[in-house]
């Protein structure tokens, strides 16, 4: 198949070489010049994932239009605050029930929309899929077992995209909790950034195991309360993506919150990095839907409150530890 893929981080490259190995024919598209003639010169990208070698049969090119004309798929791989306007931009030569799979992950902040809304809001004769789960792309890229979930509200384009994608490492499951998959993927970024500023802090792994626990909480119940499946978020999209970015050394948001809970501003880490952190753009936007849906979420709340408050880390960690006794579950009751 012809496939382009519309963004060259790491992610896009590292999906260039699986969907190249599968046997497609790709193309890659960046903005920015300097990143396409990189890429042609050397067939690697160099800053974002070194040593991961593409073949010398993939196009580079930052000609949207061409990139685009006859693609039997797209993967739209661009940071999440850039979805809108790459979407905006390539809808003119995105013909009907052209197939664009979304793999970045985030909220938007001003509307709240998912990512696949905006980009169907935007492309409107597309035929949207997200593709999701705990998958960074250094691993990905050195081929190292993975496993990933398509989340579609078509049976069929669930199976065709995973057909496209899956092989003997990379393993694709299929879903139609679209809501679901995405949520889990924006917000458990947002508690990877909580675990990361613990790590920060020194509070070892008790601290961290419960953050992610009751992260995987406060993700779940806000997604069972804007339609997603409770089932989903015990998944790969919810504490499988949780655990890899709250715990890996890949994880460009845990080692954010790192800096952060060593005194970095968010700003300050984000530069260190070198990199989007996906977390910083979706700590507002979560904690509105929290508002929004009534929903509790006090680990985004105090997350919020280090990002833009100046609230210092280990205020907020002390704002956590002295919250109301609480049951740890609200289904749960002794019988009267």
């Amino acid at each position: 198949m012809k496939i382009t893929v519309l963004g060259a981080g790491s992610w896009g490259i590292a999906l260039t070489k699986l969907l190249t190995i599968n046997g497609h024919t790709l193309t890659v598209w960046s903005i920015d010049a300097e990143e396409i003639a990189m890429l042609k010169e050397y067939s690697q990208h160099k800053t974002k994932l070194p040593g991961v070698m593409l073949p010398g049969n993939v196009e580079y090119t930052t000609d949207l239009k061409a990139s685009v004309d006859d693609a039997d798929l797209i993967v739209m791989a661009v940071p999440s605050p850039f979805v809108r306007t790459t979407a905006k931009s390539v809808a003119p030569y995105i013909v009907d029930e052209q197939v664009i799979v979304n793999v970045a992950k985030g909220i938007e902040e001003d509307s709240l929309k998912r990512l696949s809304q905006v980009i169907k809001e935007e492309i409107p004769q597309a035929k949207i899929a997200v593709l999701s789960g705990p998958s960074h792309a250094e691993e990905v890229g050195k081929e190292l077992p993975t496993t990933v979930v398509v989340g579609s509200d078509d049976k069929e384009l669930a199976m065709f995209i995973q057909d496209v994608f899956m092989n003997n490492f990379f393993r694709v499951y299929i879903s139609p909790d679209v809501i679901g998959i995405e949520l889990g993927g924006a917000v458990k970024n947002v508690i990877a950034l909580a675990a990361g500023i613990a790590d920060g802090l020194g509070c070892g792994d008790n601290a961290k195991a419960a953050l992610i626990t009751r992260g995987i909480y406060e993700l779940t119940s806000l997604g069972v309360a804007m339609g997603g499946k409770a089932t989903t978020f015990s998944g790969l999209s919810g504490t499988g993506d949780l655990i890899v970015t709250c715990a890996s050394v890949h994880s460009r948001n845990r080692r954010a919150g790192f800096l952060i809970g060593q005194g970095y501003t968010y700003q300050e880490a984000m530069d260190e990095v070198k990199m989007i952190v996906e977390g910083v753009y979706s700590a507002k936007a979560a904690l509105k839907l929290a508002s929004l849906y009534e929903v509790e979420m006090p680990i985004v709340e105090e997350v919020n409150k280090i990002l833009f408050e100046n609230v210092s880390a280990k205020d907020a960690l002390r704002n956590l530890l002295g919250r109301d006794k609480k049951k740890e579950s609200s289904t749960l009751s002794w019988d009267e």
